[in-house]
C-alpha cells in the first residue's frame, strides 16, 4: 500500500484566491485502497462478530457496517464489535476520511454515503417504517469505487441491499452473500441470492477470506493497450467463440474494455491468473459460460431512473406525441434493452399520467401507448412479464404511483404492476444486432446498452433507430450515451437528458445496414430466382378465383373492428358518415345492421356459426336479397377468435310478364298484408322494449360495476394502510432486535464482570457488607453470610433488623457519619471468645463520582491478636524477670 503524501504547506495568498484554486485545480485525492461495505439487519451482530474475528489486523482495507438501528437508541455497536477484531472500530461522524485497517459503524438516526473516500452522514427522509440504509450506501459506494468496490449481506428480515447489490454489479465490483442457511434471519441473504446478483455465498466466518483471495489476483487490465497482446487477444476470442457456440450471441462488437473487465471479474472470483486458465476452464465447465454470459448481459436498472428525464417525457414529449394522435390511433414506443422491465413500466406510468394531465373530459378508450420492451436475456423477461418486485423499490417509486399502479403482493414482501399497467407492453427477446426492429414507432429508448457496445455497431444501430421511428419520433439514450457524429438524423432536444427528435431526411440518404435476420432466407431465394411455370399458374389462377368467384367477406375482432377485407364489400358495406370508423356495425347498409349484430354477438358468445337466410339490403337506389355467414375462428391458433362474416347474393326469381292493366289485390290478400303490418309493428315495440331493458340493466350493471369499484378502492387502501403498518412494524422489529441484541451483549458482559466480582470478594476472604443510604442491606459476600446468617433474602431489610454479635452497636452511627464527612472510619472489635475484627467503613461511590450507601469491611484479626497478646505477656515477664534481679532495664 503506499505511503502517506504529506500535504504541502502553502504560500500567503488571500482566501479569495485560494478559494478559486481549490474549486478549478485541486483535487482530492481519492484512495485506492478496498472498501467493504456491510448490510446486516435483525440477527446480524452475530454474524458480524463472526465475520471480523476472521478479518487479519492489517489487511488494507477500510470497513463500513450499515444495520437498521432504533434511532432512539443510543449506540452501543463500535463498542461491542470492538471485542470481536483487533482493528480501530469507530462510529462514523459527519466528512470522516475512510482509511484502511479500520471498520467503521452507522449511528442511530443517519444515513450514511461516500464521496471521494470520505464519508457524510445524512438526515433520513423517514424516521421509522421502510428505511433502506443498506441501499443508499451500497450505491453510493457503488459510484464512489466503481470496480473496487464490496458488498456483503449478513442475516437481516426485508430486501434491503439488493438494489445496492445491482448497482455494484453494474461496475463490475464484488457481492458476497451469506448463506442462507447460517443465518438466523434469511429474508435479505435470499432476496439477493434469487436475484442471481450473488458473486460467492458462504458463512460468515469465511467471507474474509474469500475477500482476500479475490483481491490477491490484482487487475490484469490496466490500459487498453494490454488487450491488444497476442496471446491475451487471441484466448480473448476463444471466449467469445465458446460463448457464441453456447448461448448463440455473438460478443465480437462488443466493446472490449468491458468484455476483458467483466471476464477479469470472474477469472478473480475463480483464482485464475490467466485468461488461458479461464478458456480452458469455460471448455470443462458450461455452468460458467452462462455465468459469464449474465455477467456480459449487465441487467441493471430501476424505476424512474434519472428522474429529470422522465420528467421532462411526461411533461413535454408525451404531450406533444398525444397532441398529434386522433383518438383510435395508438402511439407505439419500443424499450431497447429492458432488462427486468422497471424502465418499461416507467414509460407506462407517465403515459397514464401524461394522459390525465391533459384534462380531457372524457378520458378516450383508444387512446394507449403500446410499448414492446425487449432483452437479450431470457430470464430477464420472464421476471419483467411478471410484474413483481421487491419492497425496496419504495425508494424510487413515490407512495401516490405504487397506491395507484402497483398491489402488495399477500406476504407483504413485494409489490406486483398493476393489470392495467402489465397490459399495455409486450415482452419479448431480442437480439437487437441480428434480429428485425420494430418500426413505425413514436418513442424508442436505448439507455446504458450503447456504451458496452463497439463505435462499429452503434454506427450501424443509430441509423436503424432513425429508419424504426415514424417522422417527428424521439429518441431516449442513457446519460453517457449520444447520437456522435448523426447530427444529420436527429435534432438534439434536451443533450443532457439525451433526448432527441428524428429529422426529415430521405431515406435514400440514410445508410441503414439491417440485421441479417431481416429478411428471411425463403424471400431472399424467391427474390434471386424467378418463379416456376407451374408456381407461376397456380398463383395466377388463384387470384382469379378470389376476384371473380369468390364470395365477399370480412375478417374482424370480437368487437367488430375489421382487420382484412377480401372481395369487393361496397354492395353490403359503406363508410359512415362522420369520422372515419371501421367497425362492421356501423359501416352495415340499412337492412342489414340489426340482424347481423344480433347474429355476431351470438356466434362470440356460443364460438359457432350461424347463417342468415335471404336478407333484403338497400342499395343505392334499390335493393338486394342476400345471405351471410357469421363464423367464430377456433382454428388455426392464430386466427382464434376472430370472427369471418361473409356475403353471399341470392338470385332473385323470374317475374311473371307483366299485365297491361294494373294488378288488384283481393280483400283477403288486403287482410294478410295489414296483418303483416301489425305483427311488424308490435314485433318492432317488443324489440324497442327489449332495447331498452338492456339499457336499463346496462346502466344498473354500471351503477352496481361503479359502487363495487368504490368498495375495491376503499379495500384497497385500508389494504394500503394494513400494509404500511406492517412495514412500520416490521422495521420497528428489526430496530428492537438490534438493540436487543446489543442490550445482549452488555448483560452477558455485566454478567462476565459480576462472576469476577464475586470470584474476586470470595478469594480475599474478606468479609463485606454493602448498604444503602437507608442503610438497607444491598450485597453481601458469603464470608460475612456465614458469619452473621445473612441469606439472600435479607437483601432490602435494614441492617438494623439483623441480629448478630458482629454488627456492633456503634455500626451503623460509624455509617451515618461516613456518609456526612466522606471519610472512612477504621476501628478494631473483639467478640465473645477470642475473636477480633478490624473493622472498616467506607463511602460507596458510583462512576459518576455520587455517594450512594457504604461499603463496611471485616477482617478477622484473631491470630495477630493473639500474637500480640502473647508478646505483651512475654514482654511483661521479662520486665519482672529484670526487676527482680536488679539489673537496670533499658
Amino acid at each position: 500500500m503506499p505511503a502517506k503524501k504529506k500535504t504541502p504547506t502553502l504560500p500567503d495568498i488571500d482566501s479569495e484566491t485560494l478559494l478559486s484554486s481549490s474549486l478549478t485545480t485541486t483535487t482530492p485525492v481519492v484512495p485506492d485502497f478496498p472498501i467493504v461495505g456491510i448490510g446486516a439487519s435483525a440477527g446480524g451482530l452475530e454474524a458480524i462478530e463472526l465475520f471480523l474475528h476472521n478479518v487479519p489486523e492489517k489487511n488494507g482495507m477500510a470497513f463500513v457496517i450499515v444495520l437498521h438501528l432504533d434511532p432512539n437508541h443510543k449506540g452501543m455497536m463500535a463498542e461491542l464489535l470492538q471485542r470481536s477484531t483487533s482493528m480501530r472500530v469507530v462510529q462514523i461522524h459527519d466528512r470522516q476520511k475512510v482509511e484502511p485497517n479500520t471498520v467503521y459503524v452507522i449511528p442511530p438516526n443517519a444515513d450514511v454515503s461516500l464521496l471521494r473516500g470520505t464519508l457524510h452522514l445524512l438526515e433520513p427522509v423517514e424516521k421509522h417504517g421502510l428505511r433502506l440504509p443498506i441501499d443508499f450506501f451500497f450505491r453510493s459506494l457503488a459510484d464512489d469505487r466503481q470496480e473496487r468496490s464490496i458488498g456483503v449481506i449478513l442475516s437481516g428480515m426485508g430486501s434491503d441491499g439488493m438494489l445496492g447489490l445491482r448497482a455494484i454489479k453494474e461496475k463490475a465490483g464484488l457481492a458476497l452473500v451469506q448463506l442462507p442457511s447460517s443465518a438466523k434471519f434469511d429474508s435479505m441473504p435470499l432476496s439477493a441470492i434469487n436475484s442471481g446478483l450473488s458473486d460467492i455465498t458462504d458463512t460468515p466466518e469465511h467471507l474474509p477470506g474469500k475477500i482476500l483471495d479475490y483481491l490477491r489476483y490484482t487487475p490484469l487490465l490496466d490500459k487498453q493497450q494490454h488487450i491488444e497482446k497476442g496471446a491475451s487477444q487471441s484466448a480473448l476470442e476463444k471466449v467469445v467463440i465458446l460463448l457464441r457456440a453456447q448461448t448463440g450471441n455473438d460478443f465480437t462488437l462488443y466493446k472490449k474494455t468491458t468484455l476483458y473487465r467483466r471476464i477479469e471479474r470472474r477469472m478473480g472470483i475463480h483464482q485464475i491468473d490467466t485468461i488461458a486458465a479461464y478458456v480452458r476452464l469455460l471448455q470443462e465447465n458450461p455452468q460458467e459460460v452462462d455465468l459469464l454470459f449474465r455477467e456480459l448481459l449487465i441487467g441493471v436498472t430501476s424505476f424512474f431512473r434519472d428522474s429529470e428525464v422522465w420528467k421532462r417525457l411526461r411533461t413535454e414529449v408525451l404531450p406533444a406525441l398525444l397532441s398529434q394522435r386522433s383518438q383510435n390511433q395508438a402511439l407505439r414506443a419500443w424499450v431497447a434493452g429492458c432488462s427486468t422491465g422497471e424502465e418499461a413500466y416507467s414509460l407506462a406510468i407517465i403515459f397514464k399520467e401524461a394522459l390525465e394531465e391533459l384534462r380531457l373530459p372524457v378520458l378516450p378508450q383508444n387512446m394507449k401507448l403500446q410499448i414492446f420492451a425487449t432483452d437479450l436475456d431470457g430470464q430477464a423477461i420472464e421476471k419483467a412479464r411478471a410484474g413483481i418486485f421487491p419492497a425496496n423499490i419504495a425508494a424510487d417509486v413515490s407512495e401516490e404511483r405504487l397506491r395507484r399502479f402497483f398491489v402488495p403482493l399477500e406476504d407483504g414482501k413485494g409489490f406486483q404492476i398493476a393489470k392495467s399497467i402489465r397490459e399495455m407492453i409486450i415482452f419479448a427477446p431480442q437480439n437487437i444486432i441480428m434480429d428485425p426492429p420494430f418500426t413505425k414507432l413514436d418513442l424508442l429508448t436505448c439507455r446504458n446498452l450503447l456504451i458496452y457496445l463497439s463505435p462499429e455497431l452503434q454506427k450501424k444501430l443509430l441509423p436503424l433507430f432513425h429508419y424504426s421511428l415514424n417522422p417527428g419520433g424521439f429518441l431516449l439514450l442513457g446519460s453517457a450515451e449520444t447520437i456522435g457524429n448523426f447530427t444529420n438524423l436527429f435534432t438534439p432536444l434536451d443533450e443532457k437528458a439525451r433526448l432527441y427528435q428524428k429529422n426529415k431526411i430521405s431515406r435514400s440518404d440514410v445508410p441503414v445496414e439491417f440485421p441479417s435476420k431481416y429478411i428471411s432466407s425463403r424471400i431472399t431465394e424467391q427474390l434471386q430466382k424467378p418463379m416456376d411455370t407451374a408456381d407461376n399458374l397456380k398463383a395466377l389462377t388463384d387470384n382469379l378465383l378470389l376476384q371473380n368467384y369468390a364470395p365477399a367477406a370480412v375478417l374482424t375482432n370480437d368487437q367488430g373492428d375489421i382487420l382484412y377485407i377480401s372481395g369487393r364489400t361496397g354492395k353490403y358495406l359503406e363508410p359512415a358518415a362522420g369520422k372515419v370508423n371501421w367497425n362492421i356495425f356501423a359501416m352495415a347498409r340499412d337492412g342489414l345492421g340489426y340482424e347481423l349484430t344480433t347474429a355476431f354477438h351470438k356466434v362470440v358468445r356460443e364460438k359457432t356459426t350461424h347463417t342468415l337466410s335471404k336478407i333484403t339490403v338497400g342499395t343505392n337506389g334499390g335493393a338486394q336479397t342476400i345471405n351471410v355467414t357469421v363464423q367464430y375462428i377456433q382454428e388455426p391458433e392464430t386466427m382464434r377468435g376472430l370472427v369471418l362474416v361473409v356475403f353471399m347474393d341470392v338470385p332473385q326469381e323470374p317475374l311473371l310478364a307483366a299485365s297491361t292493366k294494373p294488378t288488384r289485390f283481393t280483400s283477403s290478400a288486403k287482410n294478410r298484408v295489414m296483418e303483416l303490418e301489425r305483427e311488424l309493428e308490435r314485433a318492432r315495440a317488443e324489440v324497442q322494449s327489449i332495447r331498452e331493458e338492456m339499457q336499463t340493466s346496462q346502466e344498473e350493471l354500471r351503477s352496481t360495476n361503479e359502487e363495487l369499484q368504490s368498495t375495491n378502492e376503499e379495500l384497497q387502501s385500508t389494504n394500503e394502510e394494513l400494509t404500511t403498518s406492517k412495514e412500520e412494524m416490521q422495521s420497528m422489529n428489526e430496530e428492537l432486535q438490534t438493540v436487543n441484541q446489543e442490550l445482549q451483549a452488555k448483560v452477558d458482559e455485566l454478567s462476565h464482570i459480576s462472576n469476577d466480582i464475586k470470584n474476586l470478594l470470595d478469594s480475599t476472604d474478606i468479609a463485606t457488607l454493602f448498604l444503602d443510604s437507608s442503610m438497607r442491606v444491598r450485597r453481601f459476600n458469603s464470608r460475612i453470610g456465614k458469619m452473621t446468617k445473612l441469606i439472600v433474602g435479607d437483601v432490602g431489610r435494614p441492617i438494623t433488623d439483623i441480629a448478630s454479635e458482629l454488627l456492633y452497636a456503634e455500626l451503623i452511627d460509624d455509617a451515618h457519619t461516613v456518609l456526612e464527612t466522606l471519610v472512612s472510619i477504621e476501628k478494631q472489635i473483639h467478640l465473645s471468645g477470642e475473636q477480633w475484627f478490624a473493622v472498616r467503613v467506607l463511602p460507596y461511590r458510583t462512576l459518576g463520582n455520587m455517594i450512594d450507601g457504604v461499603v463496611i469491611t471485616f477482617t478477622d484479626i484473631t491470630v495477630s491478636k493473639t500474637l500480640e497478646a502473647e508478646l505483651r505477656a512475654t514482654e511483661a515477664r521479662l520486665r519482672g524477670m529484670l526487676g527482680e534481679s536488679g539489673a537496670p532495664a533499658e
